[in-house]
């Protein structure tokens, strides 16, 4: 599907530029290890299951797995742009993938937005503290958009090398500290004892834990653009999750070692309005040099999951408007294959809606940052769990008999994603940092998503048959099994 817009236009992605490992940084930057241990898991300690963190990682790698196996084999029925919108319109129907087409144009775009909050707020604070330099934090979120947006343009190619190195150097550091606990103090397998694992606050540890792998359900979104995507994109699926589920859960445990598994949330719970427990412990481990490194690492964490949000919340906008939902002109693409309107749009809405914030004075972190990860991890988990559903519901329509991949594990990754939705709606004060009413009814903007979807499709139904029709039809385009076709749909894969 090749149609053009305008003359000298095009809707086409760049295919075969992704492969297994250029997927995985995309997708492994977006999930930002040094952010995820620095912030996620410091909270998981602290408001979780303290020294029993761990395990919580570990457990929810195993539900992802589960939901992977079933995923993996949607993944080759279909190749689209339009990632679990359009699984959903394959598994729940046109209307069901509308709603889910909202969903996660809402949480990608709110992540974005929330990211110029925290890469804003780190860099004012960190390189005012080494250079004496002091620019407004929404400046430096603005600067880093506009780089982002700029490289993105370039092509989504050269977006996985850049973040590939960003994730190689606060992977390797990570991978320095785990080695130095390992030898000045060693593990603690007390940490996956039944008495840590079920301390505290498991459920909230799980549900914690949960955000520190939100990301690599972007492996579909490049399936268009990736090598031979039928084994493409279930590699790096698995292979994402089973990267992430290490890096976490093996540095979780060096932290709660570090700090003493009886002692760990205590002392989490001491750094919880400093948000410096994992600074404190280099500076132990590694010295302060290492911890500037780490620091510095760490804007560049930030940076690199600004880029690959970015990029995932772009295609989402590609996939509607090349479906017709959203303007038709977001489906433009530059020579590079990249999505041009799009990332206009994208970047603008997330430098205009931060830019609110930074003009009536709120805060970065207490306000423009709670709000925006928060939602946007609770729709992405709605989305996930969707996802699953449309899996199980999909291959049951067509009788297949792989009961363990199209069945048992999808439905048991749906439950276990459902649970975790309930526990975020309860505790979306703890999901998103902060008690404010106003943020406290986020929530209810998937509600509406659910009503606008449910609106929208009757409308498209009734006066706009044929782009109500045209959202099967457009992943029919791309859809990837030579069994059903006959041959292979899409041309130079």
């Amino acid at each position: 599907m090749t149609d053009s817009t305008t003359a000298g236009s095009s809707t086409a992605l760049q295919r075969g530029a992704l492969g297994v490992a250029g997927i995985v940084f995309l997708v492994l930057a977006a999930v930002a290890p040094l952010t995820g241990i620095v912030v996620v898991a410091s909270l998981a300690i602290a408001l979780g299951n303290g020294g029993g963190t761990p395990a919580s990682f570990l457990i929810i790698a195993v539900i992802l797995l589960l939901f992977a196996v079933g995923y993996a084999q949607m993944s080759k029925q279909l190749v689209n742009a339009g990632g679990f919108y359009a699984f959903v319109v394959k598994g729940l129907g046109r209307t069901g993938g509308l709603i889910a087409g909202l969903i996660a144009t809402l949480g990608y775009n709110f992540f974005v937005v929330g990211t110029i909050g925290t890469s804003g707020f780190f860099m004012q604070s960190i390189i005012a503290g080494l250079t004496g330099f002091d620019m407004h934090w929404y400046l430096w979120g603005l600067l880093s958009i506009v780089v982002c947006f700029v490289m993105a343009r370039t092509g989504v190619d050269f977006s996985s090398k850049v973040l590939g190195v960003a994730l190689v150097l606060e992977v390797l550091m990570l991978v320095v500290f785990d080695v130095s606990v390992l030898v000045q103090t060693g593990y603690d397998l007390g940490a996956f004892s039944p008495e840590a694992v079920f301390s505290g606050s498991l459920p909230i540890g799980l549900l914690l834990a949960a955000t520190g792998f939100l990301g690599f359900e972007a492996t579909a979104l490049f399936g268009e653009e990736a090598r031979n995507p039928l084994k493409t994109i279930p590699r790096a699926t698995y292979t994402a999750i089973i990267a992430i589920g290490v890096i976490l859960g093996v540095t979780t445990w060096a932290v709660v070692s570090a700090t003493g598994v009886a002692q760990a949330q205590g002392t989490a719970q001491e750094h919880l309005a400093t948000g410096d427990l994992i600074f404190s412990l280099s500076a132990t481990y590694l010295g302060p040099q290492l911890t500037v490194v780490m620091q510095v690492l760490l804007l560049v964490s930030l940076f690199a999951a600004m880029l690959a949000f970015h990029n995932s919340a772009t295609r989402y906008l590609y996939a509607l408007g090349r479906a017709r939902v959203l303007p038709h002109a977001l489906a433009r693409t530059r020579a590079s294959g990249a999505p041009q309107l799009a990332g206009i749009v994208q970047a603008g809405f997330a430098a205009i809606v931060a830019g609110v914030f930074a003009l009536v004075g709120l805060d970065p972190i207490l306000n423009l940052v709670p709000a925006m990860l928060g939602f946007g991890t609770l729709a992405v988990i709605v989305l996930q769990a969707l996802a699953a559903l449309s899996i199980v519901a999909f291959f049951r329509r067509r009788g297949d008999r792989r009961w363990w991949s199209t069945l048992i594990a999808p439905g048991i990754g749906f439950l276990a994603l459902s649970v975790i939705v309930i526990l975020a709606v309860v505790n979306f004060d703890i999901v998103a940092g902060s008690s404010e009413p106003a943020i406290r009814m986020m929530p209810l903007l998937l509600v509406a998503a659910v009503i606008g979807g449910i609106v929208y499709g009757a409308f498209l139904r009734s006066r706009k048959p044929a782009v109500y029709a045209g959202l099967a039809d457009d992943l029919e385009s791309f859809n990837v099994a030579p069994a059903e076709k006959g041959k292979d749909p899409v041309p130079g894969l």
